[in-house]
């Protein structure tokens, strides 16, 4: 059943036209994904079928019955309510309900209600059709279901009578989401739902969502979440909207063969347009050919010539590249502390970053990962413990909050003063690289939109050419499409990373390991995102089998404590589990052997009379070697932490 519909949608300031003849279709359970660079349009058409703006041209069709969530990506909730009183309100009609049918019970116990039988059943089937409604509605679990939504955003049973005037953006963004979902709209309109949210809580969301009973149309950069709720995929492009039915993995494969077909298409129309008109410059002047010369004339003017296809828009492309390398010790911090003033947030906190890896920091929000990177930089001190950099480390820093852009120059001006022996010339052409062109680098700093601000800090960090980068949040503000242009430049660098990002596609692509912050300190993994998470799945797995064994065991308990600990053991997941442990122990050892032959090669060199002569070749050499073993020392960790998990599962 089709619940809303948008037809030949168009949005145009004067001449300028932002999209024209948009058709969008959402159908009951549909879970749609709108995607499309910053300012093509994704907001304003959201706003367009949410009926909180009107059209330029086309309609709107709607399911007379339908009712919409919209949340914008500005959505905060203002109230000086608590933040219980303020979940209540959703259910203030079931909240009246219940007292209709409280009221309705105690009439039942009326004496003189009793004495009059006609009165007495009407009065009962009332109170039936009441409890009838309570079930219908869940008015016996609204409580449970409240409770359930507030602790995914991470509201607790201590936070329910805090006032929401009390709380911080993040937070009232966060209730506001909370909100609509427990209104249970038919279609919830989401802008940008993901931001301010946590890995922990996106995970939550995602759940959540997967299992909504209503339609979902989504805008969203966070390309992890899509490929997890979306089913199809609308994109905004060049004025136009194409449909994709698929999640964005899909979208994107589809969209290139899609490009691919449009391409062999126009050629092979070219290849026939060029094969009639030379035909016809050869044989319209010959009397013997003349008629079908103009035959073929008239088959070309007839013909509904392909337009050029076009594939994406401009895109920024840029690089990070170092003026001089760092030793193989990049940063050390030893038993740190970070928070405020007497607060602690996260201790002991300890990192040994070497040259070349690219380190993701993870944790809830308010954990301190944005305090331990400013404390890295000394601009918030350590509570504890200390901070050292390697030899000839050179650090370069991205604020989340874009905080390292002045005030009021122009874009040119912020690159030019920093860079003055650069010429016009190549400041113009440096800036283009980042999408600022022609009239755009005139423009002052606060004018510049979220992705603009972000892209020109962007700049500034790759003209400074350092080899270690500390990265808070880098792909906030940034389109789907800066950001892979974003990541492949961070793959290419051959320096250093230390980031913190919420942004799971994106520490997937870059992190080498993940540091997850907790109260308890800090927790390495050596490995992607992915790895990360299955490292977490099977500890968690583990801590409930240990807790199962160690609890005490009663009569009544026994047996489904027997037997849940017969059914971990017996089954499919822990063999897969076993099989994946032994896969990747393989790997390393292989590796280690690897490895072991190269150390071995090179001392090798480093006893021949003709190297040990030669100070660079000895230096060259040298530097190899350390490398190496401390790739095998990171090595020697992966394994030792795989197999000690194997032997964990084999007990």
């Amino acid at each position: 059943m089709i619940l809303l519909q948008g037809q030949n949608l168009a949005r145009h300031f004067g001449p300028t036209v932002l999209f024209d003849n948009i058709q969008i279709t959402v159908q009951d359970h549909s879970r749609i994904a709108l995607v499309g660079r910053n300012g093509a349009g994704k907001s304003t058409l959201l706003k367009i079928l949410a009926g909180i703006e009107n059209t330029d041209a086309g309609s709107v069709a709607k399911n007379k019955d339908i009712t919409i969530g919209y949340l914008d990506q500005h959505s905060a909730v203002d109230s000086a309510n608590t933040i219980w009183q303020e979940m209540l309100t959703i259910f203030e009609p079931i909240i009246q309900l219940s007292k209709e049918a409280e009221r309705a019970a105690i009439a039942l116990g009326d004496p003189d209600l009793l004495e009059d039988e006609d009165a007495y059943q009407k009065a009962l089937e009332r109170y039936d059709t009441l409890q009838h409604a309570l079930h219908e509605k869940n008015a016996y679990g609204y409580e449970s279901e409240i409770r359930s939504v507030l602790h995914g955003f991470q509201f607790y049973e201590e936070d329910y009578h805090r006032p929401i005037g009390q709380l911080s953006g993040g937070q009232k963004t966060r209730l506001a989401l909370a909100k609509i979902l427990l209104e249970k709209n038919d279609l919830l309109i989401l802008d940008e739902p993901t931001n301010h949210l946590d890995i922990d809580t996106l995970a939550w969301l995602e759940t959540y969502l997967i299992g909504y009973k209503g339609s979902l149309l989504i805008v969203s950069h966070d390309r992890y979440f899509l490929d997890k709720v979306a089913t199809e995929v609308y994109e905004i492009s060049r004025h136009k909207i194409q449909h994709y039915k698929g999640n964005y993995s899909y979208y994107l494969t589809e969209k290139a063969a899609r490009l691919e077909l449009e391409w062999k298409a126009y050629e092979k129309q070219q290849d026939e347009i060029a094969k009639l008109e030379d035909y016809v410059a050869r044989n319209l002047v010959r009397a013997s050919t003349t008629k079908m010369a103009q035959s073929r004339r008239k088959r070309l003017e007839k013909m509904d010539r392909m337009d050029k296809p076009k594939g994406d828009e401009r895109s920024a492309r840029f690089s990070f590249e170092i003026e001089k390398e760092s030793g193989n010790v990049v940063l050390t911090v030893e038993n740190g502390a970070v928070g405020y003033d007497d607060t602690v947030l996260s201790k002991p906190i300890n990192l040994d970053i070497r040259k070349q890896q690219a380190i993701a920091i993870v944790g809830p929000n308010g954990i301190g990962k944005s305090t331990l990177l400013k404390s890295i930089i000394s601009e918030i001190p350590l509570l504890e413990g200390s901070v050292r950099f390697g030899a000839n480390v050179d650090l370069g820093y991205y604020d989340q909050e874009l905080g390292n852009l002045s005030k009021n120059k122009t874009v040119l001006a912020e690159i030019w003063d920093l860079h003055p022996t650069l010429n016009e010339k190549d400041i113009r052409s440096i800036l283009g690289s980042f999408l600022f062109s022609g009239e755009d680098v005139e423009k002052t700093i606060p004018s510049l939109s979220g992705g603009e601000k972000a892209r020109l800090s962007l700049c500034k960090l790759a003209l400074d050419k350092k080899n270690f980068l500390i990265l808070d949040e880098p792909t906030n503000h940034l389109d789907i499409d800066s950001k892979e242009v974003l990541e492949n430049a961070l793959i290419e660098f051959d320096g250093t990373l230390l980031f913190v990002s919420h942004d799971r596609y994106f520490i997937n692509r870059i992190a080498t390991g993940i540091v997850e912050l907790s109260e308890d300190g800090s927790r390495l993994y050596m490995g992607d995102y992915d790895y990360y998470l299955e490292k977490k799945q099977q500890e968690a797995e583990l801590a409930a089998l240990q807790l199962a064994e160690a609890s005490p065991v009663e009569d009544t308990a026994a047996e489904p404590l027997s037997k849940a600990k017969g059914d971990y053991h017996n089954s499919k997941e822990k063999l897969k589990l076993e099989r994946k442990l032994s896969r990747q122990i393989e790997a390393i050892e292989e590796e280690l052997a690897s490895i072991e032959s190269g150390i071995s090669a090179i001392e090798a060199e480093l006893t021949k009379p003709e190297v040990f002569g030669d100070h660079q070749k000895v230096q060259e050499f040298n530097t190899n070697l350390l490398a190496l073993q401390a790739k095998q020392d990171e090595l020697m960790e992966q394994w030792e932490e795989q197999t000690t998990a194997l032997e964990e599962l084999a007990e």
